[in-house]
């Protein structure tokens, strides 16, 4: 799973036809730490569906004032370069295949 940089989410993100979901976090997060697992998990299922990425938030600052995240971890599904839905916090692996099925079918 790529870690974006401020010009890569540009092109992969608000350029991108599809849907994204884009993790918003900071390496010394521990539900960060926890999430990251089960997005490396759905990744390889959701392969040419939805791309997954992640943005962290020290090293990208900017991003993150952008799109407002107070918290980590914060996701953001966006479905043709818009945000469609924000999800704020640590969630289980089935609410996040609930949504990535939602927005990649839809």
């Amino acid at each position: 799973m790529k870690v974006l940089n401020e010009s890569e989410f540009k092109d992969l993100v608000l350029d991108a036809k599809g849907v994204e979901l884009v993790d918003f976090f900071a390496t010394w997060c521990g539900p960060c730490k926890a999430l990251g697992p089960v997005l490396e998990k759905l990744a390889p299922e959701y392969e040419g569906k939805v791309n997954i990425y992640k943005v962290d938030i020290d090293q990208s600052p900017n991003l993150a004032q952008m799109y407002r995240v107070m918290s980590v971890p914060t996701m953001k599904v966006f479905k043709d370069g818009q945000v469609v839905e924000t999800i704020v916090g640590l969630q289980p692996e089935s609410a996040l295949k609930d949504k990535l099925d939602y927005y990649s079918a839809n």
